[in-house]
């Protein structure tokens, strides 16, 4: 495609958001691809009245969560963040519990007939083809079961390689920026997070396929792993610290099954240097969500080390990963897809890891039970490994006694006590 041609048919903000009618179902594309000029294109308009919005984690400013526009957008997030936690503790906002490997389906069947779709692409080639970035997630199943679809076309987004294209023909409205991307900074590690990796590390053998959640704890788990051989990537998300391993040469995807010899993920989430390391790169496959998650096509891959992080665990191993109590804090996100998929996996190790303590180590995050209103992600049945600053237990199979003086063990010492009292009082047997 000429450059020139499709250039010249951008539109300002302006014209592209008036595509949005009051009633309309609009996903908005996340992460790094969160189309931030026409999210402020959209809340400049007085006009609009119960636009329901649809997305995962929104990156950067969000101008549709401000208190002023209550009643005009309703966002119902499927993975929230920070931006829309206090909303829907307030009502103003509402969150739907899903697994993300099941989001796309939501949209393909029409359980949310979506009107409109707002994404964020990187300028179409020669062929007229645009790729939806470094997030494919369930952007792709929503450009393609949505009436309109309206986009930011950024010359600075990546193009990234896999089941990303979107024509240009698909798209209805578009206006055409030069900005950078929205990056996530990774904090300076904690004593507590450092710790956990140095236990977590050396569980991973040489061969094994990785999945990462996000946060800290993984991020320090992969910053442990320079002495390994030919790890291979399978993931929902990665973050920079999985460049550190390629071009160390740690990560080879040599022994993986499922696209052997290429890293794959569903979104990025990181520094420019992430956005320039997927760019054009071959050895990186981006699919939708439903296929990253898919359980059948992770179990296939050998050795599956799967990482995630919890709010708490009671003492049974029912894991809370998407509240406090009623409060929502993020999501159900991928964590049961890649614990089961791990746990099916030949050799699979499914890892859930947490500091011991939270609130300045006020609370136990090991607890007897968890907060009423909590959200068991991934259940007792599913458990096996469980970490914290003080060891590593695989719960696998234990029964309930065993397990409560399993978690005992790897909580905070301040706590001990008092769990080992509530255990005899809520399932009347003292534990040594």
């Amino acid at each position: 495609m000429n450059e020139h041609d499709w250039k010249s048919k951008a539109s300002s903000p302006e014209e592209v958001a008036a595509r949005v009618q009051s009633g309309h179902r609009v996903f908005i594309h996340g992460a790094a691809a969160t189309p931030t000029p026409l999210l402020h294109a959209l809340c400049a308009r007085r006009d609009l009245e119960n636009v329901q919005l649809y997305h995962l984690h929104l990156a950067g400013d969000c101008p549709v969560a401000a208190p002023e526009h209550q009643g005009r957008f309703v966002s119902n997030s499927l993975f929230t963040g920070a931006a829309f936690r206090k909303p829907i503790e307030e009502a103003r906002a509402d969150f739907i519990p899903v697994f993300l490997s099941d989001i796309p389906r939501l949209f393909r069947a029409r359980r949310i007939p979506l009107d409109v779709a707002i994404v964020q692409l990187s300028p179409p080639d020669r062929h007229g083809l645009c790729t939806l970035g470094p997030s494919v997630d369930a952007a792709l199943s929503a450009v393609e079961s949505a009436r309109i679809v309206i986009a930011e076309i950024n010359e600075r987004m990546p193009r990234t390689i896999g089941h990303t294209s979107v024509p240009f023909e698909r798209v209805t409205a578009f206006i055409h920026t030069n900005r950078p991307l929205h990056e996530a900074e990774s904090a300076p590690e904690t004593d507590v997070e450092a710790r956990i990796g140095e236990v977590i590390a050396p569980l991973v053998a040489d061969g094994a396929t990785l999945q990462m959640g996000i946060g800290a704890i993984p991020d320090a788990v992969l910053s442990r792993l320079g002495g390994k051989h030919d790890l291979g990537v399978h993931t929902e998300m990665f973050s920079d610290r999985v460049v550190d391993l390629v071009e160390k040469g740690v990560i080879t995807n040599k022994y993986k099954r499922v696209h052997q010899g290429r890293i794959v993920t569903s979104f990025v989430s990181g520094t420019q240097r992430l956005f320039d390391f997927v760019d054009d790169n071959r050895g990186v496959e981006f699919h939708p969500c439903d296929r990253t998650n898919d359980t059948a096509l992770i179990r296939q891959n050998p050795k599956v080390v799967a990482i995630n992080s919890a709010l708490e665990v009671d003492l049974t191993g029912q894991v809370c990963a998407d509240s406090i109590g009623h409060r929502i804090y993020s999501g159900i996100g991928g964590q049961m897809d890649f614990i089961h998929g791990a746990a099916l996996s030949e050799g699979g190790m499914p890892i859930i890891a947490l500091p011991s303590t939270a609130a300045g180590g006020k609370v136990s995050r090991i607890t007897a039970m968890l907060k009423p209103g909590a959200g068991v992600v991934t259940t007792r049945g599913h458990i096996h490994w469980v970490v914290t600053e003080y060891g590593a237990v695989d719960l696998y199979g234990l029964t309930l006694r065993a397990r409560a003086e399993a978690l005992i063990s790897i909580a905070h010492p301040d706590f001990r006590g008092e769990l080992r009292r509530q255990v005899a009082e809520l399932r009347h047997y003292p534990l040594s």
